[in-house]
């Protein structure tokens, strides 16, 4: 089912579907963001989609984690357009904690080096 839940994240992230991709997100459910802070995923991706012109990614592996833990980690090229039309490219993975049911993502944590584009996304954030 994690992978399943993986593909559909993506893809609801491809659309730039806030509806969508909230009905993956267990109520209370949090994201963990280099940019964005800790902070509930509704309010993540109501932000992010309104910094943002346009989402692609390409996933890479899906690594499952060992034992009881239901995790699993989305490594994936992302090309962000941000809203002010710069493209920003990086590799990012995703921590993704699903909830016991395995129906729902509980928590998400991404990671990536943000230096190579954090001048660009305070440009497209902070100058309208």
């Amino acid at each position: 089912m994690s992978k399943k839940l993986c593909k559909q994240y993506l893809d609801a992230l491809n659309e730039g579907n806030l509806e969508k991709i909230l009905s993956l997100f267990a109520p209370d459910a949090v994201v963990v963001s280099p940019l964005y802070g800790e902070i509930l995923a509704t309010t993540f991706y109501t932000d992010l989609f309104a910094d943002t012109n346009r989402s692609e990614t390409k996933l890479l592996n899906i690594f499952d984690s060992v034992g009881d833990n239901s995790s699993v980690a989305l490594h994936f090229h992302y090309s962000w357009t941000l809203k002010n039309g710069k493209v920003v490219n990086f590799e990012c993975v995703d921590i993704i904690e699903i909830t016991p049911d395995t129906k729902k993502i509980n928590k998400l944590e991404i990671i990536y080096d943000t230096a190579p584009l954090r001048a660009d996304f305070n440009e497209s954030k902070f100058s309208s």
